[in-house]
């Protein structure tokens, strides 16, 4: 073999063997974090200086004046699956309540209807089956507003029975969230069971006994085979034993029909909803076409008692993105009806995993941020970091760590509060730690139920500690 053939194999060789060993920039971003020493941050709220104006409002609710008046705090919590499914909101919820009073359940929307998941300590069901599209898809005129999802119908015969379902969702007013406020939706509380009674031809039964035939049987009744045939849609006069005949007679019979008659209540007007308000405590109602429309569009429904307190009001839609929400002008312009005094903002998770730029995401938040301002001028912000999660359960999702710096950085530029989520669920390097520690789904992405719960416990905690900072250094 030539010296020339040798120095070409060894050639080969090298770019074999230097191509077995490079490292892709993913598999450099792999973790091992059971040797990585986990520091959780002090779980405070950064620039809380932004949320004064919703102190003042939390500190009102103190004011004997206000009890009696039964003022509310509204707080809006607009995310993507983690808020659909309302197990991080809840735990806010009630740990805020319990703090400051119980106002009410706040924004509520069928989500059983739009054939997705929802929260679990309410009901809806119908008799008929409605149509839905979501933020996350593209826009084709479908109007989705304040749940993030177009639910709409065109039966003009439905019934949506809603069930608060727990103890503590009682209600004294309902409003109904429609596109341009239209009054397209009726109310009952009630339904009573009408009976109708109307005289219908008596109809007898004949079994068919071996050896029977046509004939026997029309001359046993009076009847001629031709009317027989007729009755029970026979082409022959074949029969067979064992089966049935209709027999057909002069004689009439009294038949009952039940049906349910709903009292419809007449609903008044609102800014941006249509209200019902009683002295009554309320579990369930029905909701009942007004009539006149092509289409029956529904974009969600509050509930609210004669208590003062808070209001936590979750708007969530599963894989949705800022750049979603900022899809549908509809959305912001919903939100008035809330009278938001803070807004709790969690997006990030969907945006890592379509790897968007940190610029990108920045421009998106930017741009939601300013359209909540226009809506509503006088309320607060929180905006909350992602949490930390993997790629394919092993490659580190470096676009969140992105994410929250973006969000932290730009806090005091846009007058927004920050809780760091991402940090005080320990960052990329403590995914698999949660994991082991049953906060987290074999995904490396989601959350368990554990896991959302003590996001909201961490979150409510934050939220009343700045409070009570607040109340100390207000003088």
């Amino acid at each position: 073999m030539s010296k020339y053939i040798w120095i070409w194999i060894l050639a080969g060789c090298l770019r074999m063997t230097a191509q077995s060993v490079d490292t892709t920039e993913v598999a450099l971003d792999s973790v091992n974090v059971d040797t990585t020493a986990v520091v959780l941050p002090d779980n405070i709220i950064t620039n809380a200086s932004a949320m004064v104006p919703f102190f003042r409002k939390l500190e009102r609710l103190g004011d004997g004046i206000a009890v009696m008046k039964g003022q509310k705090v509204n707080i809006v919590h607009v995310g993507d699956s983690h808020i659909q499914a309302d197990l991080f909101t809840d735990k806010v919820r009630k740990l805020l309540q319990q703090q400051f009073g119980n106002a009410g359940r706040g924004f509520v929307f069928p989500h059983s209807l739009a054939r997705t998941n929802g929260s679990s300590d309410i009901r809806f069901t119908s008799n008929t089956s409605w149509q839905n599209h979501r933020a996350i898809g593209p826009p084709d005129g479908s109007p989705v507003g304040l749940s993030g999802i177009a639910l709409y119908s065109g039966s003009d015969d439905f019934v949506i029975e809603f069930n608060s379902k727990t103890l503590g969702n009682e209600f004294n007013t309902i409003k109904i969230v429609t596109p341009g406020n239209e009054n397209s939706f009726e109310l009952a509380t009630a339904k009573r069971t009408v009976t109708i009674e109307s005289d219908v031809p008596k109809v007898i039964t004949h079994r068919i006994r071996s050896g029977e035939v046509l004939g026997s049987i029309a001359d046993k009744y009076g009847i001629s085979i031709t009317q027989l045939k007729k009755a029970n849609g026979l082409r022959s006069n074949l029969i067979r034993a064992g089966r049935t005949l209709k027999i057909p007679t002069n004689e009439k019979q009294k038949k009952r029909v039940e049906r349910s008659q709903f009292i419809p209540l007449g609903l008044a007007e609102g800014p941006g909803y249509h209200f019902y308000e009683t002295d009554n405590s309320l579990e369930k109602v029905f909701l009942l076409p007004n009539g006149g429309e092509t289409r029956y569009v529904l974009n969600g429904v509050i509930l609210e008692n004669r208590s003062s307190g808070v209001l936590y009001h979750n708007i969530g839609v599963n894989g949705a993105r800022y750049s979603d929400f900022n899809k549908y002008p509809l959305f912001f312009e919903q939100t008035k009806a809330l009278s938001p005094d803070l807004f709790v903002l969690s997006f990030g998770t969907n945006e890592s995993f379509d790897r968007m730029s940190a610029d990108a995401f920045k421009d998106q938040l930017v741009a939601f941020i300013n359209r909540v301002r226009e809506a509503n001028p006088n309320a607060c912000l929180l905006v909350v970091t992602p949490p930390p999660s993997l790629f394919k359960r092993r490659y580190l999702n470096k676009f969140a760590d992105a994410y929250a710096q973006v969000i932290r950085g730009n806090a005091v530029a846009l007058n927004y509060a920050v809780w760091d989520l991402y940090g005080q669920m320990g960052g990329t390097l403590a995914v698999n730690r949660n994991y082991k520690r049953g906060l987290m789904a074999a995904d490396r992405v989601h959350y368990s139920k554990a896991g959302y719960e003590l996001q909201g416990e961490l979150l409510a905690k934050a939220m009343i500690r700045v409070y009570r900072d607040y109340l100390k250094n207000r003088n």
